[in-house]
């Protein structure tokens, strides 16, 4: 038993007697280490002692040799063998020394470095209750910007009391304290706050009817203190209040268009205001709606080939948007209506007829445009995604692919950089909210104040028109370019030109297009006439002289043609004006049964006849055993019981 328990033990206790063992053998080896760092601390503290009186310097001269030596006397109160301490230490006098300097860097090194520490301890590090409470102060401030006032007035008591209601959302109640305060404090202080804090109630209150009582109350605000700085704060609300009711842009964009005023009357009104980074934030976001609009009305018309229509939009987004995140594929948008155009003189039929001259001016004018438009996304737009589409597109034209500026690469850079990336919250923000998209809305850049004058697809009509009679002619037109030479600077509004030109002394000859009632027989007519091409899948509309797709028209000079009033553009109502077929008559009753003739009447034609008391009763109908039960039939039995049919 003795045998087991001292094996238990020793085995349970091997790491115990190893630990033991380590300890025993530290400590025998550092002893003598220790023990000489020991011996050597009393050295180095006299040392330390000595090093003022070395680097403090002498006045006097260093002493003679025989007074450096210490003498050797041995007091007689101390035993026999022994000597004292004092007589040991061999103390050095006073000498002249050139290494003080080096002394007081270190000294002054030190003494630096112990103000530090000083400082270090004397900071005092805020805890987290006091950064809790800085933080809730900070929100409070934001909630109520009297918060920090101390006043036991009853003004400012009723005035907290509304505030903290409408904190709560009892809206109804804080309306109620601030009409009390207005009503009894007519002169308080705090009367502006409280007005400002009426208006705030309405508009998180939200809803249609709230938002409209909210705007009203914002702009009173603005009429009774309009110097004062909540004003600029009252007039972001008002753009804040359409822009909360913005919806998407295929739909109404009343609201955005609202939205884009209110916040360029903030903009222009208030320009030192603190909330001018907000609002212009705001508006490139209401722009990024109103651009992404008209650019789908402008793709819709370029799909169906009404090139005039697709122009006038396409150039109203390059004018009024530069800051659009796909102005890229506008402009080329633009360019390709141009080239579209370009297109149907080269391929059309009828314009082959014209003579090569002429000919050659229209595709001037129209590759012209293309490249200018084209060449702005390739300089101004360097860093968009559709840039290289853009110089395919210049290449294909046999136009010259132009180089931006290190300036122009810089801004274009700094504008996409400024633009977000679509994430998973975003996506699904945009798949459960009726809110626009505006993720792409750029960060960076002025947004546009003023609207340029929009560009219209009559207006676009008239310019084409000029621009043929002016190659019919040999004459320049007034201004044929609608997308600006000058990349940088937004293009000039050409819409208004001027009339169309007289035909000249020595007009180009037409005797080789034949008349519209005269192209079968191939004779050409002296009289005035007028030969339209309508593209593909256009309607051609009634009045003569009018192409429906690309507002063009051949005109002999001298004649007179009549003048479109639609300026070549389709005709509103249905192409179909046929009569409709007449209202088909109902079919003819069948005969009925003459009893009188002696033909018996059909069962199902019998009228109910009356019994004996004159009651005419209606015949019941035959009873089907397998379809119903009742009291006076027998009951339904097996299989039958459940069977529904």
């Amino acid at each position: 038993m003795a045998f087991r328990f001292s094996r238990a033990v020793s085995e349970r206790s091997f790491v115990p007697f190893r630990g033991c063992a380590v300890v025993l053998f530290s400590s025998l080896l550092f002893s003598p280490l220790a023990l000489s760092a020991a011996q050597q601390e009393p050295a180095q503290q006299t040392q330390t002692q000595q090093t003022p009186a070395q680097s403090t310097p002498a006045i006097t001269e260093q002493a003679p040799s025989s007074q450096q030596a210490p003498t050797s006397s041995t007091p007689s109160d101390l035993p026999a063998g022994t000597t004292s301490g004092a007589q040991q230490d061999n103390v050095p006098t006073a000498v002249l020394s050139n290494r003080s300097s080096r002394k007081k860097t270190r000294k002054s090194s030190d003494d630096a470095d112990t103000v530090k520490q000083q400082k270090k301890d004397e900071k005092v590090i805020q805890s987290k209750d006091t950064v809790k409470e800085q933080r809730e102060m900070k929100r409070r401030l934001k909630d109520n910007p009297l918060a920090n006032v101390n006043s036991a007035q009853p003004d400012k008591q009723l005035y907290d009391r509304a505030l903290v209601a409408l904190k709560k959302g009892h809206f109804d109640v804080s309306r109620l304290l601030l009409q009390d305060m207005l009503a009894t404090y007519p002169d308080s202080e705090y009367q502006m706050r409280a007005k400002l804090a009426f208006a705030d109630s309405w508009y998180r209150e939200g809803g249609t009817a709230a938002l409209t009582q909210a705007e009203t109350e914002y702009h009173d605000f603005i009429i009774f203190f309009p110097n004062a700085p909540e004003a600029a704060e009252a007039q972001m609300r008002i753009g804040d209040i359409y822009f909360k009711q913005m919806d998407k842009p295929d739909r109404d964009y009343a609201k955005a268009v609202h939205a884009q005023e209110e916040y360029r009357n903030m903009l222009t009104q208030y320009p030192d205001s603190k909330l001018i980074p907000d609002a212009k934030q705001k508006l490139r976001e209401v722009q990024e709606i109103l651009a992404t609009r008209e650019t789908g009305i402008a793709d819709f018309y370029e799909a169906h080939e009404n090139y005039a229509a697709a122009i006038a939009r396409y150039q109203t987004v390059v004018d009024t948007y530069p800051l659009f995140s796909k102005i890229d594929s506008a402009l080329i948008g633009l360019g390709d209506a141009y080239a579209a155009q370009a297109k149907f003189v080269r391929t059309s039929p009828t314009m082959k007829n014209l003579s090569e001259d002429q000919r050659a001016r229209l595709l001037r004018v129209y590759d012209s445009q293309a490249a200018a438009a084209y060449g702005r996304v390739v300089t101004v737009y360097s860093a968009s995604p559709r840039v290289e589409d853009a110089r395919d597109r210049l290449e294909a034209i046999g136009a010259p692919i132009p180089e931006p500026t290190a300036e122009q690469v810089a801004a274009s850079q700094a504008l996409e950089n400024s633009r977000q990336s679509y994430n998973l919250g975003n996506r699904a923000k945009l798949l459960i909210m009726r809110s626009p998209d505006v993720v792409q809305a750029s960060r960076v850049g002025d947004p546009s104040l003023a609207d340029p004058k929009a560009t219209y697809a009559p207006a676009v009509s008239k310019r084409i028109q000029e621009d043929f009679t002016a190659a019919m002619t040999g004459k320049a037109a007034a201004t044929n370019a609608v997308v600006p030479a000058d990349a940088t600077a937004p293009a000039a509004n050409t819409s208004d030109a001027g009339a169309v030109p007289a035909a000249g002394n020595t007009p180009a000859s037409l005797s080789d297009i034949p008349a519209a009632d005269a192209a079968a027989s191939g004779t050409a007519t002296g009289s005035a006439s007028s030969i339209t091409e309508t593209p593909t899948g256009v309607a051609p509309v009634s009045s003569p002289g009018t192409s429906a797709g690309m507002g063009v028209t051949i005109i002999t000079p001298g004649s007179s043609a009549v003048k479109d009033a639609n300026n070549g553009l389709n005709s509103v109502g249905p192409r179909n004006t046929a009569e409709l077929p007449p209202i088909e008559k109902p079919a003819t009753a069948p005969d009925a049964v003459n009893d009188v003739s002696g033909v018996k009447t059909p069962v199902g034609q019998v009228p109910p006849q009356p019994n004996a008391k004159g009651k005419v009763k209606n015949p019941k109908p035959e009873y089907e055993g397998d379809v119903e039960s009742s009291s006076t039939h027998k009951k339904k039995k097996g299989i039958k019981k459940i069977n529904p049919f």
